[in-house]
């Protein structure tokens, strides 16, 4: 069958073989593949099927219908696809929760403590399926490990919000920057006790995304040194360092009675 190349964040070449994609595998691979019949077993239905590996060694997966790499203007729906997005990994962790690993579990990244659920380790618009304007399902679970909820949320509403100063990913002011950060942990219903970690958590999480991926331009990975050679780890820098500056009012936002 004819091969379609799906385009996405420019680290794997994937391509879309009648209803199905087919990926690169890793180390990893069966340990998300035994994720992804889990949750399809507990009926979330917000993640591709895995079909294991075809002959040529790549994995196969459905292929979920719907704009991909899809990272639209807030716009008037912007509060909509925010509390999409919160709601879709709130049910997506839950789903998680009664997931058993293999024996001889591999993840793409250790486990953190405390391991409450299995993280996806990259939610972000262009790691979901958008259907009229709204994240419907999460995509590239390549990155998947067990770890604390709140890893995955701020990494996520980093992404959604955004939380950045760059004008060309929307940066808004930081009030708005503070509503919107309320609105989508409110739609995770996130708990109390983790909104005033979110902003600090979401600055490590910064710093764990440039380490990793100097170390992978370091070990020859060349879609990371692309990554490195465009300035993205000075983009993340100083949305890291502009978050530290407002933690403040973010915070205090985020703890506010409804």
């Amino acid at each position: 069958m004819d091969e379609e190349i799906l385009t996405g964040g420019g680290v794997n070449h994937v391509v879309r073989v009648g209803e199905t994609v087919r990926r690169p595998t890793g180390a990893w691979t069966p340990t998300v593949h035994a994720l992804l019949n889990h949750l399809a077993a507990v009926g979330f239905t917000g993640a591709p099927n895995a079909h294991g590996v075809d002959d040529q060694g790549r994995e196969v997966l459905d292929f979920v219908s719907g704009q991909v790499d899809a990272d639209p203007p807030f716009g008037d729906d912007g509060d909509a696809r925010l509390h999409a997005a919160g709601r879709l990994l709130r049910a997506f962790h839950d789903a998680t929760a009664g997931f058993r690993p293999p024996a001889d579990a591999t993840w793409y990244f250790p486990s953190r403590d405390p391991a409450e659920v299995i993280c996806h380790g990259d939610v972000a618009p262009y790691n979901a399926v958008f259907r009229n304007g709204l994240p419907v399902a999460l995509i590239d679970f390549d990155t998947a490990h067990p770890g604390p909820r709140i890893w995955d949320v701020a990494y996520a509403a980093y992404r959604f919000a955004p939380l950045t100063v760059a004008p060309e990913e929307g940066a808004v002011p930081v009030a708005e920057q503070a509503r919107r950060l309320r609105l989508f942990a409110g739609a995770y219903e996130l708990a109390d006790k983790d909104r005033g970690a979110l902003v600090d958590i979401a600055i490590v999480r910064l710093e764990h995304l440039i380490a990793h991926m100097k170390a992978q331009a370091a070990a020859g990975n060349e879609a990371f040194a692309g990554h490195l050679a465009a300035g993205h780890d000075l983009h993340y820098q100083a949305d890291a360092e502009h978050l530290a500056r407002h933690s403040e009012e973010l915070i205090r936002t985020l703890k506010s009675p409804d």
